[in-house]
């Protein structure tokens, strides 16, 4: 029996598929074309790179020996540069190579992403960012992009491409989860304004990274049990991984996660399909609100500087 991927609508109305698979990190950019396929027979029908994870061939072989069509597959890349000295932290693109670099990963991927974002708004020189921003509007004008957004914006580097805009964003790829969320609240607020998607890279990062879980880890134990005992019929076992991505999706936040081993791919794949309203409304604002009394991210090179930080504990003691 054919399952339906459960989406959300960016402001275009093109579809975006809710939970998305990340190779920028670990055995998931290892071995992206094995994890790539696993995920895709799977079932997952999103798939999220970069031009610095130096895998967007990769993608396109993934692509093509899956047996799907790119139509099936939604796909985003990104304008990050190519880093050729470790020790440089990041990497610039002049505005006047940004159009050849875009033309660069369509040519590896071999096909023209569903979706483009530019990484992070340090891609750009301070004062090329809007620059930067005008080239992929006009590559979307002449067919040459689809979709166009943006990653670790924050609210300063929003209103600079938003100015005078022909196009706004369709996304914020940001690191979102509760631990995120007061701090994220300006970032938020601009989104909600003017229709632009988060996205959550990250998203396990109170599991995962943080040192001890921090309060929100037993609210996820206590949901996940009344979840097991109230839905006996789920395919899965509901734990505390699969109530904080669900929580995601009820914040109608698309959710990227990387993963190479295959379980855990598989485990993705059939999170990705659940039913809607599992959580209560009652659990996704306790998680929300728990969350909120926590400051604490894990990647904190792009959206701690020069924005200030809410005076909140990070919930490791």
């Amino acid at each position: 029996m054919s399952r339906t991927v459960q989406t959300f609508d960016l402001a275009s109305g093109v579809k975006i598929p809710w939970l998305g698979w990340g190779n920028g990190s670990g055995q998931a950019r290892n071995v992206p074309v094995q994890a790539g396929l696993i995920a895709l027979q799977t079932g997952i029908r999103h798939i999220d790179t970069a031009q610095n994870y130096l895998n967007e061939g990769a993608v396109g072989e993934t692509l093509a020996n899956s047996g799907l069509l790119k139509d099936e597959i939604f796909v985003t890349s990104k304008l990050s540069g190519r880093k050729s000295d470790p020790s440089v932290d990041g990497y610039t693109v002049p505005v006047n190579e940004v159009r050849s670099a875009v033309q660069e990963s369509i040519k590896k991927l071999g096909f023209i992403p569903d979706l483009f974002l530019i990484h992070s708004p340090h891609v750009a020189a301070h004062a090329d960012l809007k620059k930067t921003w005008q080239v992929l509007e006009e590559m979307k004008d002449a067919g040459e992009l689809k979709e166009i957004g943006v990653s670790n914006f924050r609210p300063q580097d929003l209103e600079v491409v938003l100015d005078g805009a022909k196009y706004q964003p369709a996304v914020n790829q940001i690191e979102y989860h509760p631990y995120t969320l007061a701090h994220l609240e300006p970032v938020l607020a601009i989104q909600a304004k003017h229709g632009i998607l988060t996205e959550s890279f990250g998203p396990l990062t109170p599991l995962l990274r943080h040192p001890t879980g921090g309060p929100v880890k037993p609210v996820l134990t206590k949901i996940a049990k009344r979840v097991t005992e109230s839905n006996p019929s789920l395919p899965i076992p509901v734990d505390e991984v699969v109530v904080l991505l669900l929580w995601t999706r009820a914040m109608g936040v698309v959710a990227v996660t990387a993963s190479g081993n295959e379980e855990r791919i598989k485990l993705l794949a059939e999170i990705s399909y659940l039913p809607e309203n599992i959580l209560t409304k009652e659990e996704v604002q306790e998680i929300t609100s728990v969350g909120k009394t926590v400051h604490f991210r894990h990647y904190r090179e792009h959206m701690e500087k020069d924005f200030a930080l809410p005076d909140l504990p990070d919930g490791t003691t």
